[in-house]
Parts: structure tokens; sequence; C-alpha cells
């Protein structure tokens, strides 16, 4: 089937900016539903787009906006609980899931993208946050009906312009310019290109096979913490001395720094880190796509100008192949 209009969630976060000008062709009609719609007008310069005031919560609303849109693609989450309404693990990543494919069957939508998390499993996920993940995706999966077409997306950590991955770290290398104390240096990562990301979900848009598939998806290297922002301080020109924590001091980090405005760094993302974000299945394999590698990309946005080869010096130096 021919996807011509899709609604929106979470369209203003990071996957949003880069997904809503790849699928504003000028052809397809795509409402994007915020809660606070002034923050998203930069969405509009794309050809097709209308910001609607909606609370993404009430099921008569969600049923109201979805009805006459033949896909509906659920960006939504969150890394930290609020505590604010509606801001918690649970309401965010189980009850809205499961209202948004509730709500897509009662309007006659055929089809939902929902965008979760690697390593997202409702049993086994070693924090709060992989856990409501991992009960997201069961739920959408019995929540809709044999006529709405279901895909889950998996990534590991995403990076690209915007992102708050790569960006969060260089702004705290800038503000330690002396020493970085890092919790849970051997975490390990896939990082993957967010424009990988949303070419998989363009090709899967339309496709009849992706029904119930989960696409897990991961760049080409995997890299520790430890290694990632060490290569983050090479792109900005930072020789802070990165220390890392011990699994204890990793702790103790956490439960201090989720006490801070803006919350840095949590207990529960601490939890999180105690899986490596490495991925099992190959989802771009499936696809036909090569993802892009970090000195493709970041280069271009985090480090000086004309620099494309800082990841080979930066391997050089560690003496390692990565």
């Amino acid at each position: 089937m021919k996807i011509n209009s899709i609604c929106i969630l979470g369209g203003s976060g990071f996957v949003g900016r880069h997904l809503i000008p790849a699928l504003a062709n000028g052809q397809r009609k795509i409402r994007v539903l915020s809660s606070h719609p002034q923050r998203a007008r930069h969405l509009l310069v794309s050809p097709g787009v209308e910001l609607v005031k909606a609370d993404v919560f009430d099921p008569a609303s969600l049923r109201n906006h979805f009805t006459g849109f033949d896909c509906v693609i659920n960006l939504v989450g969150i890394l930290n609980e609020s505590r604010a309404k509606h801001r918690g693990f649970r309401a965010v990543h189980v009850e809205l899931p499961t209202l948004i494919a509730e709500s897509s069957s009662a309007a006659g939508v055929s089809r939902l993208l929902h965008m979760s998390a690697l390593q997202a499993d409702s049993a086994r996920g070693t924090s709060l946050y992989l856990r409501t993940k991992g009960e997201g995706e069961n739920r959408i999966a019995v929540a809709g009906s044999s006529n709405l077409s279901v895909s889950v997306y998996k990534p590991s950590v995403m990076f690209g312009p915007g992102d708050k991955f790569l960006n969060r770290f260089a702004s705290l290398l800038r503000m330690s310019p002396l020493m970085f104390p890092l919790a849970c240096p051997n975490a390990r990562f896939a990082p993957v290109y967010v424009g990988d990301v949303v070419e998989a979900m363009l090709q899967t848009l339309d496709a009849a096979d992706a029904k119930g598939v989960h696409y897990e998806l991961c760049g080409p290297e995997q890299l520790t913490l430890r290694e990632l922002v060490q290569y983050t301080a090479t792109n900005i020109g930072s020789t802070s001395y990165i220390v890392g924590l011990s699994d204890r001091l990793s702790r103790i980090q956490a439960r201090i720094l989720q006490w801070v405005p803006g919350k840095p760094f949590s207990l529960d993302n601490y939890l999180s880190l105690q899986t490596d974000s490495i991925c099992s299945k190959d989802g771009f394999a499936q696809l036909g796509i090569t993802p892009r590698s970090l000195g493709e990309i970041v280069p271009g946005y985090l480090g000086q100008s004309g620099q494309a080869a800082r990841l080979d010096r930066w391997r050089a130096r560690a003496g390692r192949n990565v």
C-alpha cells in the first residue's frame, strides 16, 4: 500500500527533525501532533507539514487526529523520568504506545512505525528504561488489529547533527578542561547515524513484508564509552584527561548527578549501561543499507572543518583497530 498521509508523534525530537524533511516531498500529507507546537515551528519549512496542538494521552483526541491517515509514526521517548504529569517511563514507553496502537486501529490506520531501543526487553532489561521500552513493544504487538501493520526500530545510540549524545559529552568536556571522570567506561556501543535510521524507516514505510518486523540498527563500529568520549575530545580539541570510574564510583556518581538540574546522569542510566548496546541481528543488512561510520559524519558537525580523517588518526594513536 502506498502511504500518502502520515501522523507523527514526537516529531520535534532528534529523530523527527531528520525524518520529517525526508518524508515531506510535497506529495504526502504530514501532521505532527505536539503539546507545544510553537517549539516545533522549524518543521513547517518542509512542504505538506502541519503542526497540531494535541493531548497525545487523550484517546478521543488521538482517534480524531488519526482518522483519514494511512500511517502513524511514534517517536516519543524519554531517557530519564520527570516529576511532571505524563513524564514517567511507564506512561511514555508503555501506556502511550498501547494507546497509539489502539487508537490507530480504531481510526482505520493501516501502518504503524514505532521507535524503540536496542536491548529493550520487558523481562530481562537491566534498567526501567529498557524494561518499559520492551513492554511497549509487546503492547503494540497485541493492542492493534489484524489490519494494522506494525514495524519496530531498535537503534543503538544515535549520532548526527543536533544529537544529545556526542554533543553532550562535548559540552561536558569543555567544562572539564583538566580531568573528566567517566562512569561505566567499558560499556560498549555500536553508534548509528540518525540518517541511516531514517533511511531504514523510509525503505520500510510502504513495505508489505515489514509487518511485525523488529529492526536492530547498529553502526559499523563497536566502541567503549571511554573510546567514544576520547573520540569526542579529539574532535573538539580537548586535552582533558579521561578518568574511568570503578563500578562503585560510577554508581555513586549516578546517585549524585540524578539530583542535578537537567539530570545529566541517573541511576537508571547507570543500569542501562550494564548491557552493551550491540546488535545481535543486522537490520541494515536486511534492508541493503550500508551504515555510515563516525568518521564520515561527526567531524562535519562536531570537529573542525576539513578534518574528516580525525577518527583514523585517533585509532592510530590508540594503537588499535575498532
